[in-house]
C-alpha cells in the first residue's frame, strides 16, 4: 500500500509556488482517492480494476484574469511548472469582473467533518469479498423464471480523501467512503429482450443490502417488463417510479442554478418569489445530513454551507449560486460551489428533500384510475427556456387502479412549469440517498404511443 501523502502541506505547497510565480491569488484542491471495480459474468470474473492516486488542481488570478490547471504528479518540479504555467495562461484570459476569492471573513471556521460520519473506518474489503457479493448478486437474479441472461454484475468500494487551500487563508480537509453493488438482469430474447436493475450504495459497508435481495429483485423486475406493448396516444395521469422522480426535481434544481440564471436561458429565470409546487410542498436542501453522500461543512470555495428551503410551502425563495454567479446577480453567495481539480466552481446542490405525501405507492397507482407508471426513461428534450417537457418512456399500464401489462416505446410529454404545480408526491422516499424525493403523480401529460 503506497504511503499517504499529507494532502494540506501539499496544497500550501502548490500555493507557495504560484505566488512566487507571481499570482495575486490563488485556490488549489487535491484529490487523493482509491477505487475497486469488481464486475462477474456467467459465473465468472470478468474484470477486476483497481486504481490509486492524487490529483491538484490550481486556479490562479492574475487581477480579474484567471486560469486553472490540473496534474497527477505531485514533485516539486511539477508543482512549479503548474504554477508559472497556471500564471503564463491567467495572463493571457480575458478580464472577468466577476472573478475572484471569498473574503477571508467569508470564510468558513466550522470545518470538521468528521461529525458527519461520511468515511466507513472499517478495513477496505477484499476484492474476493466484493466479487463473491457479485456473483451472489448473479446467482440470484439467474434464479428467477423468466431471467433469460445477466446484463451486469458488480461490486465497487472508494474512499478518498480531500484537501482545499485558498491563499486568503481557508484550509480544511475530509474523507469519504462508499461501497456499491448493482444487478442488470434480462428477460426475453433478441428483439424482445427487456432489461431491468436493482442497485445499492452506502458510506458504511455494514449497511449494505444483502447481494442476493438486490439480484432477486434485478431478475423480477426484468420479468415483470417482458413482453410490452404501446400505450394509447392520449392524456392521462402518469406516476413516476421513485427510482426516475428525482429526474423531475433535477429539472427544477437546473433551473434556479445561478448559472443558468445569470445566462438568462432558465424557464424560472422570472420566477423568484413565485409559487412553483402546490403550496403544502416544500424543498429543502440540508448539506450537513450525517451518513449522506452530499453532505459538507464548507462549499468548492471555502464558504460556510447551511439548510435553505429552496421551495417554501410551494414559493421560489431564491437561486443556487457560488462566488461568481452570485456577483453577476447583484446576490450573496449560498455556498453552493462544488469544484473538481479540473475546472472552476460552479454552482450544486448538495441533499435535497422533497416534502413526503401520506400515501404509498401503491395507494396512488389505484387512486390513478387509467394511466402510466413510469419505472425507466430514455432521451431527454427539455427546453431551457420554455420549460417544455419530452422524454421517451416504460414501465407498466394502470387501468382501474390495477397494474394490468408492461409497456414501452411511448414518449411522455408537457411543461414542467404545469408539471410541478399538479405533483402529488407519495412516501416512499429513502431517506439514505441524497435526493430523498418519492414517487410522484401528475394527472393530465400527454402520452404518444399507438
Amino acid at each position: 500500500m503506497r504511503m499517504s501523502t499529507n494532502l494540506s502541506d501539499l496544497s500550501q505547497q502548490l500555493l507557495s509556488a504560484a505566488k512566487s510565480a507571481g499570482a495575486d491569488a490563488a485556490d488549489v484542491i487535491a484529490v487523493d482517492g482509491t477505487s475497486i471495480n469488481i464486475d462477474v459474468r456467467a459465473g465468472a470474473l470478468e474484470q477486476a480494476e483497481r486504481s490509486e492516486g492524487i490529483d491538484i488542481g490550481l486556479r490562479v488570478f492574475v487581477g480579474q484574469r484567471s486560469a486553472n490547471v490540473s496534474s497527477s504528479d505531485i514533485s516539486a518540479d511539477t508543482l512549479t511548472t503548474m504554477a508559472e504555467r497556471a500564471v503564463f495562461m491567467a495572463r493571457e484570459a480575458p478580464e472577468d469582473p466577476y472573478a475572484g476569492l471569498a473574503d477571508a471573513a467569508q470564510l468558513a471556521t466550522d470545518i470538521d467533518t468528521d461529525r458527519l460520519d461520511l468515511f466507513d473506518p472499517s478495513n477496505e474489503p477484499d476484492p474476493k469479498e466484493l466479487e463473491d457479493d457479485a456473483r451472489r448478486a448473479e446467482e440470484a437474479a439467474r434464479a428467477i423464471k423468466g431471467v433469460t441472461q445477466i446484463d451486469s454484475a458488480g461490486a465497487g468500494y472508494g474512499r478518498r480523501r480531500v484537501n482545499l487551500a485558498t491563499s486568503t487563508g481557508f484550509s480544511g480537509g475530509y474523507q469519504r467512503s462508499d461501497r456499491g453493488l448493482s444487478c442488470v438482469a434480462i428477460a426475453g430474447e433478441g428483439a424482445g429482450m427487456e432489461r431491468d436493475y436493482d442497485y445499492d450504495t452506502r458510506i458504511y459497508q455494514y449497511e449494505m443490502r444483502d447481494a442476493a435481495d438486490i439480484g432477486r429483485i434485478a431478475g423480477e423486475r426484468a420479468v415483470d417488463r417482458h413482453n410490452p406493448r404501446k400505450p394509447k396516444t392520449g392524456t392521462y395521469p402518469v406516476l413516476f417510479d421513485e427510482r426516475i422522480s428525482s429526474s423531475l426535481v433535477g429539472h427544477l434544481l437546473s433551473a434556479v442554478s445561478g448559472s443558468m440564471i445569470a445566462r438568462g436561458s432558465s424557464w424560472l429565470r422570472d420566477a423568484l418569489g413565485e409559487q412553483i409546487l402546490p403550496d403544502h410542498l416544500s424543498i429543502v436542501e440540508n448539506p450537513h445530513r450525517v451518513r449522506t453522500s452530499g453532505s459538507r461543512l464548507y462549499d468548492g470555495e471555502g464558504l460556510p454551507t447551511s439548510e435553505r428551503r429552496i421551495i417554501d410551502n410551494g414559493m421560489l425563495t431564491g437561486w443556487t449560486l457560488d462566488l461568481a454567479t452570485a456577483r453577476k446577480l447583484g446576490l450573496q453567495s449560498t455556498g453552493n460551489a462544488a469544484r473538481g481539480t479540473s475546472g472552476p466552481p460552479s454552482p450544486s446542490v448538495t441533499n435535497i428533500e422533497l416534502t413526503p405525501g401520506n400515501h404509498s405507492r401503491a395507494d396512488l397507482i389505484a387512486d390513478m384510475g387509467t394511466g402510466l407508471l413510469i419505472t425507466s426513461m430514455i432521451g431527454s428534450t427539455i427546453n431551457p427556456n420554455t420549460g417544455d417537457y419530452s422524454r421517451g418512456a416504460s414501465g407498466f399500464w394502470v387501468e382501474n387502479g390495477e397494474i394490468t401489462h408492461p409497456v414501452a416505446e411511448c414518449t411522455v410529454a408537457g411543461n414542467l412549469r404545469d408539471m410541478l404545480m399538479r405533483i402529488v408526491p407519495a412516501n416512499d422516499g429513502r431517506a439514505h440517498l441524497s435526493r430523498v424525493v418519492p414517487s410522484i403523480l401528475i394527472d393530465g401529460l400527454t402520452l404518444a404511443g399507438d
